[in-house]
């Protein structure tokens, strides 16, 4: 494995981000996040130990992330030294369409907004939070490329896309002179792999970072849940916010509990906290450039960066991977070695790269 100081272009780009990306939903969230000086300390063991790629968001905890953030990168003078992320897309408040969405008015607001809360005059990643079914490609991708022109922004990103859709964005900008996203953020885990079958190619073909968000399934594979689906202290995001009816929080199924079973098994065998294999079998993927994990407390960043000081056996890995692979599905199933064999007249042939 490799240490937080490893930094890797994201993407097909310049800029140059540690493996393991600091995301800060739980700054400034009073419901099941940090307070204030817990958030200072994860920041600052964080950036001690050579991490520099910070991730947020307008709307986490309605824009005190930001604000908390932005104090704590001005206040250590770390403006240049920090790869600063963050998102727009979701609405900030009830009735009106275009304080949230990808159009550009919106994006324009947004990004006044973030900058002033986190007191910069530009961040260095620009992530579209979300698709919003209805906003044009072009319009996003030109909007996002006159704000790289003017400074406001360095790059940008998509966030929860369809493959099809960050596939068009970078033809467009091809094709059109514009400006290219360079990332895709997305769940994936040991329990939600669905990105393997088109983001994960997609950006490879194109040139685009991945970036997994959630490699922990919301606390799910840290091993603290029991089939009562509870927790000791009984605080954590997923009991919180399962009456929330977000499917993003939905994890205690029959098959995640299997996967459950079958990483504390194999982490109980190589004397790592489950947590830590988790993390560390996502960090390793094809594809995967920087993952974000968060932290509600301080020990909790310092024990999941100890994800990077190992390497997973062979076959702890094939053991995982079979335990959470995807179930068969068209038209994938064409892809793989026993039909493309019918393809190839039983030859094996290899994509030159």
């Amino acid at each position: 494995m490799f240490g937080l100081q490893s930094y890797t272009t994201l993407g097909r780009s310049g800029l140059m981000v540690s493996p393991i990306c600091l995301g800060t939903m739980t700054f400034g969230n009073d419901r099941w996040g940090s307070s204030d000086e817990e958030a200072q300390q994860i920041f600052g063991s964080y950036f001690a130990a050579g991490g520099n790629f910070l991730d947020t968001a307008d709307g986490y905890a309605l824009g005190k992330s930001e604000e908390v953030l932005g104090r704590l990168i001005n206040s250590a003078h770390l403006r240049d030294q920090v790869v600063l992320a963050t998102k727009f897309t979701f609405n900030t408040g009830e009735g009106n369409p275009n304080t949230g969405g990808n159009g550009r008015k919106n994006i324009y607001r947004a990004l006044e907004g973030s900058l002033k809360r986190l007191g910069t005059d530009y961040v260095d990643l620009y992530w579209l939070h979300a698709w919003d079914t209805v906003t044009p490609v072009e319009e996003v991708v030109r909007t996002l490329t006159e704000l790289i022109r003017q400074g406001k922004i360095r790059h940008y990103g998509l966030s929860d896309v369809p493959a099809w859709y960050a596939s068009r964005a970078v033809t467009l900008a091809e094709c059109q002179g514009l400006e290219p996203p360079i990332a895709l953020q997305l769940e994936y885990s040991l329990v939600e792999r669905t990105i393997e079958r088109e983001h994960i190619p997609a950006a490879a073909e194109l040139g685009m970072a991945v970036c997994p968000w959630s490699p922990l399934a919301s606390g799910f594979l840290a091993g603290k849940y029991s089939g009562d689906r509870k927790t000791i202290d009984g605080k954590s995001r997923l009991e919180i916010l399962a009456s929330g009816n977000n499917p993003v929080f939905e994890k205690f199924t029959d098959r995640n509990w299997k996967i459950l079973r079958a990483l504390q098994t194999v982490a109980k065998g190589l004397g790592r906290p489950p947590a830590q294999v988790a993390l560390n079998w996502v960090v390793s993927q094809p594809g995967v450039t920087s993952t974000l994990i968060g932290a509600r407390r301080p020990q909790q960043l310092e024990e999941n960066l100890r994800a990077l000081d190992f390497d997973l056996p062979l076959d702890v890995q094939q053991l995982l991977g079979e335990t959470s692979q995807l179930d068969p599905a068209t038209p994938y199933m064409f892809f793989e070695p026993l039909l493309q064999s019918r393809i190839t007249g039983g030859v094996t042939v290899r994509k030159w790269h």
